[in-house]
Protein backbone atom coordinates (compact mmCIF):
# COMPACT_ATOMS: atom_id res chain seq x y z
CA UNK A 1 0.00 0.00 0.00
CA UNK A 2 1.39 3.39 -0.99
CA UNK A 3 0.74 6.42 1.20
CA UNK A 4 0.44 9.95 -0.15
CA UNK A 5 2.27 12.58 1.92
CA UNK A 6 0.10 15.68 2.34
CA UNK A 7 1.02 19.00 3.91
CA UNK A 8 -1.46 20.71 6.23
CA UNK A 9 -2.01 24.31 7.30
CA UNK A 10 0.03 23.48 10.41
CA UNK A 11 3.70 23.08 9.36
CA UNK A 12 4.29 20.70 12.27
CA UNK A 13 1.66 18.21 10.98
CA UNK A 14 1.65 16.03 7.88
CA UNK A 15 -0.96 13.54 6.69
CA UNK A 16 -0.22 10.13 5.23
CA UNK A 17 -3.24 9.37 3.04
CA UNK A 18 -4.13 5.80 2.09
CA UNK A 19 -6.21 4.72 -0.95
CA UNK A 20 -8.52 2.75 1.37
CA UNK A 21 -10.30 3.26 4.68
CA UNK A 22 -8.00 2.28 7.55
CA UNK A 23 -10.24 2.67 10.62
CA UNK A 24 -13.73 3.69 11.63
CA UNK A 25 -13.81 6.78 13.81
CA UNK A 26 -11.04 9.20 14.78
CA UNK A 27 -8.31 8.59 17.36
CA UNK A 28 -5.58 10.72 18.90
CA UNK A 29 -2.51 9.46 20.79
CA UNK A 30 0.12 11.52 22.60
CA UNK A 31 1.86 8.90 24.78
CA UNK A 32 2.92 5.29 24.31
CA UNK A 33 0.85 4.34 27.35
CA UNK A 34 -2.26 5.83 25.78
CA UNK A 35 -1.47 3.92 22.58
CA UNK A 36 -1.57 0.45 24.21
CA UNK A 37 -4.60 -0.40 22.04
CA UNK A 38 -2.96 0.85 18.84
CA UNK A 39 0.26 -0.97 17.94
CA UNK A 40 0.85 1.37 14.99
CA UNK A 41 0.49 4.52 17.09
CA UNK A 42 2.76 3.03 19.75
CA UNK A 43 5.44 2.30 17.16
CA UNK A 44 5.20 5.82 15.74
CA UNK A 45 5.35 7.49 19.15
CA UNK A 46 8.59 5.58 19.80
CA UNK A 47 10.18 7.77 17.10
CA UNK A 48 11.94 10.55 19.11
CA UNK A 49 10.51 13.48 17.18
CA UNK A 50 6.86 12.32 16.92
CA UNK A 51 4.69 14.27 19.37
CA UNK A 52 1.14 13.23 18.41
CA UNK A 53 -0.48 10.58 16.21
CA UNK A 54 -3.97 11.02 14.71
CA UNK A 55 -5.66 8.08 12.99
CA UNK A 56 -8.93 8.69 11.15
CA UNK A 57 -10.70 7.12 8.17
CA UNK A 58 -8.13 6.89 5.35
CA UNK A 59 -5.25 8.86 6.84
CA UNK A 60 -2.66 9.00 9.59
CA UNK A 61 -1.65 12.50 10.69
CA UNK A 62 1.61 13.05 12.55
CA UNK A 63 2.69 16.05 14.60
CA UNK A 64 6.44 16.54 14.97
CA UNK A 65 8.44 18.28 17.64
CA UNK A 66 10.25 21.46 16.48
CA UNK A 67 13.60 19.63 16.51
CA UNK A 68 13.05 18.38 12.95
CA UNK A 69 11.71 19.57 9.60
CA UNK A 70 9.24 17.31 7.80
CA UNK A 71 11.12 17.91 4.54
CA UNK A 72 13.98 15.89 6.01
CA UNK A 73 12.08 12.93 7.50
CA UNK A 74 8.59 12.64 5.96
CA UNK A 75 9.56 10.15 3.26
CA UNK A 76 11.38 7.90 5.72
CA UNK A 77 8.41 7.88 8.13
CA UNK A 78 5.96 7.19 5.29
CA UNK A 79 8.05 4.19 4.18
CA UNK A 80 8.06 2.88 7.76
CA UNK A 81 4.25 3.10 7.96
CA UNK A 82 3.87 1.50 4.51
CA UNK A 83 6.06 -1.41 5.63
CA UNK A 84 3.97 -1.79 8.79
CA UNK A 85 0.73 -1.94 6.79
CA UNK A 86 2.18 -4.41 4.29
CA UNK A 87 2.95 -6.78 7.17
CA UNK A 88 -0.76 -6.87 7.95
CA UNK A 89 -0.10 -5.73 11.50
CA UNK A 90 -3.14 -4.24 13.26
CA UNK A 91 -3.72 -0.50 13.38
CA UNK A 92 -6.12 -0.85 16.30
CA UNK A 93 -6.72 -3.87 18.50
CA UNK A 94 -10.21 -5.31 18.01
CA UNK A 95 -12.92 -4.57 20.56
CA UNK A 96 -11.24 -1.53 22.04
CA UNK A 97 -13.20 -0.38 25.10
CA UNK A 98 -14.56 3.10 24.44
CA UNK A 99 -12.79 4.40 27.57
CA UNK A 100 -9.42 2.96 26.51
CA UNK A 101 -8.82 5.15 23.46
CA UNK A 102 -10.61 8.50 23.39
CA UNK A 103 -12.54 9.19 20.22
CA UNK A 104 -11.94 12.80 19.33
CA UNK A 105 -13.09 15.05 16.58
CA UNK A 106 -10.33 16.29 14.34
CA UNK A 107 -10.57 20.11 14.32
CA UNK A 108 -11.93 21.42 11.03
CA UNK A 109 -11.91 25.02 9.92
CA UNK A 110 -13.83 26.41 6.95
CA UNK A 111 -13.20 29.80 5.43
CA UNK A 112 -15.25 31.39 2.70
CA UNK A 113 -13.93 32.89 -0.54
CA UNK A 114 -15.86 34.83 -3.14
CA UNK A 115 -15.47 33.83 -6.80
CA UNK A 116 -15.75 35.71 -10.11
CA UNK A 117 -19.21 34.14 -10.39
CA UNK A 118 -21.57 36.13 -8.11
CA UNK A 119 -23.84 33.08 -7.85
CA UNK A 120 -21.03 30.86 -6.51
CA UNK A 121 -19.20 30.82 -3.20
CA UNK A 122 -16.15 28.75 -2.29
CA UNK A 123 -15.94 27.00 1.10
CA UNK A 124 -12.33 25.98 1.80
CA UNK A 125 -11.41 23.34 4.42
CA UNK A 126 -8.12 22.80 6.23
CA UNK A 127 -8.11 19.17 5.07
CA UNK A 128 -8.33 17.25 1.83
CA UNK A 129 -11.92 16.32 1.00
CA UNK A 130 -11.72 14.38 -2.30
CA UNK A 131 -9.06 13.02 -4.63
CA UNK A 132 -10.73 14.25 -7.83
CA UNK A 133 -13.51 16.64 -8.89
CA UNK A 134 -17.20 15.89 -8.45
CA UNK A 135 -20.05 18.03 -9.76
CA UNK A 136 -23.74 17.70 -8.91
CA UNK A 137 -26.43 19.79 -10.56
CA UNK A 138 -29.38 18.29 -8.69
CA UNK A 139 -30.25 16.26 -5.61
CA UNK A 140 -30.97 13.28 -7.89
CA UNK A 141 -27.37 13.30 -9.16
CA UNK A 142 -26.01 13.44 -5.60
CA UNK A 143 -26.96 9.91 -4.52
CA UNK A 144 -23.27 8.93 -4.38
CA UNK A 145 -22.36 11.88 -2.15
CA UNK A 146 -23.88 12.15 1.34
CA UNK A 147 -22.54 15.70 1.78
CA UNK A 148 -23.90 16.94 -1.55
CA UNK A 149 -27.27 15.31 -0.80
CA UNK A 150 -27.33 17.09 2.57
CA UNK A 151 -26.47 20.44 0.95
CA UNK A 152 -29.29 20.11 -1.57
CA UNK A 153 -31.73 20.03 1.35
CA UNK A 154 -31.11 23.76 1.70
CA UNK A 155 -33.66 25.36 -0.65
CA UNK A 156 -31.19 27.96 -1.89
CA UNK A 157 -28.54 25.45 -3.08
CA UNK A 158 -28.64 24.98 -6.84
CA UNK A 159 -25.36 23.14 -7.64
CA UNK A 160 -22.50 21.58 -5.64
CA UNK A 161 -18.90 21.06 -6.75
CA UNK A 162 -16.06 19.31 -4.86
CA UNK A 163 -12.36 19.58 -5.60
CA UNK A 164 -9.39 18.79 -3.36
CA UNK A 165 -9.96 20.80 -0.16
CA UNK A 166 -12.92 22.99 -1.13
CA UNK A 167 -16.61 23.02 -1.99
CA UNK A 168 -18.13 25.46 -4.48
CA UNK A 169 -21.84 26.07 -4.02
CA UNK A 170 -23.98 27.81 -6.61
CA UNK A 171 -27.07 29.44 -5.12
CA UNK A 172 -30.56 29.91 -6.47
CA UNK A 173 -31.47 33.36 -7.83
CA UNK A 174 -33.14 35.92 -5.55
CA UNK A 175 -31.09 34.74 -2.57
CA UNK A 176 -28.25 36.90 -1.24
CA UNK A 177 -25.07 35.24 0.00
CA UNK A 178 -25.07 37.56 3.01
CA UNK A 179 -28.27 35.88 4.18
CA UNK A 180 -27.12 32.25 3.98
CA UNK A 181 -23.31 32.15 3.79
CA UNK A 182 -22.61 31.71 7.52
CA UNK A 183 -25.35 29.10 7.92
CA UNK A 184 -23.86 27.05 5.10
CA UNK A 185 -20.30 27.49 6.39
CA UNK A 186 -21.22 26.23 9.86
CA UNK A 187 -23.21 23.30 8.46
CA UNK A 188 -20.23 22.15 6.36
CA UNK A 189 -17.86 22.56 9.31
CA UNK A 190 -20.05 20.52 11.66
CA UNK A 191 -20.59 17.85 9.00
CA UNK A 192 -16.85 17.38 8.47
CA UNK A 193 -16.12 17.54 12.21
CA UNK A 194 -18.49 14.62 12.69
CA UNK A 195 -16.35 12.53 10.33
CA UNK A 196 -19.17 11.93 7.87
CA UNK A 197 -18.22 10.97 4.27
CA UNK A 198 -18.04 13.53 1.47
CA UNK A 199 -18.31 10.90 -1.27
CA UNK A 200 -18.89 7.21 -0.69
CA UNK A 201 -15.65 5.18 -0.69
CA UNK A 202 -16.72 2.89 -3.53
CA UNK A 203 -17.08 5.96 -5.75
CA UNK A 204 -13.95 7.70 -4.46
CA UNK A 205 -11.85 4.69 -5.45
CA UNK A 206 -13.31 4.44 -8.94
CA UNK A 207 -10.86 3.99 -11.76
CA UNK A 208 -12.01 6.84 -13.96
CA UNK A 209 -14.00 10.05 -13.47
CA UNK A 210 -17.30 10.13 -15.30
CA UNK A 211 -17.18 11.82 -18.68
CA UNK A 212 -13.42 11.59 -19.12
CA UNK A 213 -12.65 10.64 -22.74
CA UNK A 214 -10.41 7.80 -23.84
CA UNK A 215 -7.33 9.46 -25.32
CA UNK A 216 -5.59 7.86 -28.24
CA UNK A 217 -4.65 11.09 -29.97
CA UNK A 218 -1.25 12.62 -29.14
CA UNK A 219 -2.58 16.10 -29.94
CA UNK A 220 -5.41 15.69 -27.43
CA UNK A 221 -3.01 14.50 -24.74
CA UNK A 222 -0.82 17.54 -25.32
CA UNK A 223 -3.83 19.85 -24.97
CA UNK A 224 -4.76 18.21 -21.68
CA UNK A 225 -1.21 18.61 -20.40
CA UNK A 226 -1.34 22.34 -21.19
CA UNK A 227 -4.72 22.71 -19.49
CA UNK A 228 -3.42 20.90 -16.40
CA UNK A 229 -0.22 22.93 -16.14
CA UNK A 230 -1.23 26.44 -17.15
CA UNK A 231 -4.98 26.78 -16.73
CA UNK A 232 -6.42 24.45 -14.08
CA UNK A 233 -4.52 25.99 -11.13
CA UNK A 234 -5.95 29.45 -11.86
CA UNK A 235 -9.43 28.09 -12.52
CA UNK A 236 -9.31 26.05 -9.30
CA UNK A 237 -8.37 29.13 -7.28
CA UNK A 238 -11.63 30.66 -8.52
CA UNK A 239 -13.63 27.67 -7.29
CA UNK A 240 -14.03 25.86 -10.60
CA UNK A 241 -12.55 23.35 -12.99
CA UNK A 242 -12.01 22.90 -16.71
CA UNK A 243 -12.22 19.44 -18.26
CA UNK A 244 -11.15 18.50 -21.76
CA UNK A 245 -13.98 16.95 -23.79
CA UNK A 246 -12.82 16.64 -27.39
CA UNK A 247 -10.59 17.96 -30.17
CA UNK A 248 -11.55 18.03 -33.84
CA UNK A 249 -8.54 17.97 -36.18
CA UNK A 250 -10.42 19.36 -39.17
CA UNK A 251 -12.15 22.32 -37.51
CA UNK A 252 -9.39 22.82 -34.89
CA UNK A 253 -12.14 23.16 -32.25
CA UNK A 254 -11.30 22.19 -28.69
CA UNK A 255 -14.38 21.55 -26.57
CA UNK A 256 -14.16 21.86 -22.80
CA UNK A 257 -16.50 21.50 -19.86
CA UNK A 258 -16.57 24.38 -17.37
CA UNK A 259 -17.45 23.17 -13.88
CA UNK A 260 -18.10 24.56 -10.42
CA UNK A 261 -17.99 28.35 -10.09
CA UNK A 262 -16.87 28.63 -13.73
CA UNK A 263 -20.20 27.23 -14.94
CA UNK A 264 -22.44 30.19 -15.68
CA UNK A 265 -19.84 32.76 -14.63
CA UNK A 266 -20.31 36.09 -16.48
CA UNK A 267 -16.58 36.27 -17.22
CA UNK A 268 -16.27 32.68 -18.48
CA UNK A 269 -16.49 33.67 -22.18
CA UNK A 270 -13.70 36.19 -21.67
CA UNK A 271 -11.68 33.51 -19.88
CA UNK A 272 -12.19 31.12 -22.79
CA UNK A 273 -11.04 33.55 -25.47
CA UNK A 274 -8.40 35.72 -23.81
CA UNK A 275 -7.14 33.06 -21.43
CA UNK A 276 -7.57 29.44 -22.46
CA UNK A 277 -7.69 29.93 -26.23
CA UNK A 278 -4.73 32.31 -26.23
CA UNK A 279 -2.59 29.96 -24.12
CA UNK A 280 -3.42 26.93 -26.28
CA UNK A 281 -2.61 28.83 -29.47
CA UNK A 282 0.73 29.94 -28.04
CA UNK A 283 1.78 26.59 -26.57
CA UNK A 284 0.54 24.53 -29.55
CA UNK A 285 1.90 27.08 -32.04
CA UNK A 286 -1.42 26.97 -33.86
CA UNK A 287 -3.41 30.18 -34.41
CA UNK A 288 -6.41 28.24 -35.78
CA UNK A 289 -7.39 26.70 -32.46
CA UNK A 290 -10.85 27.68 -31.22
CA UNK A 291 -12.06 26.81 -27.72
CA UNK A 292 -15.75 26.19 -27.05
CA UNK A 293 -17.52 25.37 -23.80
CA UNK A 294 -20.12 22.66 -24.25
CA UNK A 295 -22.25 24.08 -21.43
Amino acid sequence: MRLDIQRTTNPAIIKLEAPVILVKGSYQFTTEEQAENSPLAKELLAIPFIKTVFISANFIALEALPIVEWDDVAQEVALQVEAYLRRGAPILIDNIPEEAVPLRKIPVTIYVESTPNPMAMKFVANKKLVSRVYEYKSAQEAAESPLAAALFKFPYVKEVFFDSNYISVIRQPKILWEEVMMELREFIRQYLMAGKPVVRVIVEEGDRPKGLPTLNDIYSRKIIAILDQYIKPAVSSDGGNIQFVSYDKESQVVKVLMQGACNGCPSSKLTLKQGIEAILREKMKNERIVVEAIN
